[in-house]
């Protein structure tokens, strides 16, 4: 098992790597029809397994969401209804976290390992991890991440997990995240999941044929790549 400091560089230097190739105007750019499709797919059920969990309305709850990046899913909870001032976020990048507070001036935003958040036992409703688990590699540093989860979580709150299944091939930089691991990293927590996600490749290359084919290719079990979870913690 790889040192869980150099883990946590590691994925400093990963990200750092991404932002530098522009990732983020390109392969996941809101002018992909994929990807709005991808987004409006993951709201959908996002709202779909709060609501099956009891987690909605979300205004008046505290929300943490663990690797925020620049702050994309704390701007979609805002506009489902959660408070901005009572949100927070950590990220390793300063980078990434100074664009958000420039975006989410009245959201909580900080420079955090997620190994050592910066919070009190017992202060989230919910707290959001998307594909996080699947860029950590070392499962030492992926347990302590899941073990201080659960210690801000709040008695009858829920961790809201999203990430993909399957290794990638064409990156070593990830890792797939199948149901039983993340499951695991919760011991004793309940399960309101549902997979979802068309294959991303397959999306992105759409096009104008996106709103037929995204819904009709989506039913199909082998292209959902991603599973999403409210795993709820015992009162």
């Amino acid at each position: 098992m790889a040192d869980e400091s150099q883990e946590i560089e590691r994925i400093q230097r990963v990200y750092a790597a991404y932002a530098a190739e522009g990732l983020g105007k390109s392969k996941w750019s809101f002018n992909n029809r994929g990807n709005v499709a991808i987004i409006q797919e993951r709201t959908a059920v996002l709202l779909a397994i709060l609501e099956a969990a009891g987690y909605l309305p979300l205004a008046g709850k505290h929300i943490l969401e663990v690797g925020c990046g620049g702050g994309r899913v704390l701007k979609e909870l805002i506009s489902l209804g959660a408070d901005a001032s009572r949100l927070c976020g950590v990220d390793l990048l300063p980078d990434r976290i100074e664009s958000g507070k420039c975006d989410l001036p009245d959201v909580s935003l900080r420079v955090a390992d997620a190994r050592h958040l910066p919070f009190g036992n017992d202060s989230f409703d919910l707290v959001m991890v998307f594909t996080v688990f699947s860029s950590i590699l070392d499962v030492g540093a992926a347990c302590q991440v899941a073990g201080e989860i659960s210690r801000v979580l709040k008695p009858g709150g829920a961790v809201v997990s999203y990430d993909f299944q399957y290794n990638n091939p064409r990156n070593p930089n990830v890792r797939g995240i199948k149901r039983t691991e993340i499951q695991a990293y919760f011991p004793g927590f309940s399960v309101f999941g549902k997979r979802l996600t068309l294959l991303p490749p397959l999306a992105r290359r759409l096009g104008l044929l996106t709103r037929f084919a995204y819904p009709l290719l989506a039913v199909i079990p082998l292209l959902r790549t991603h599973f999403m979870a409210a795993l709820v913690k015992p009162m």
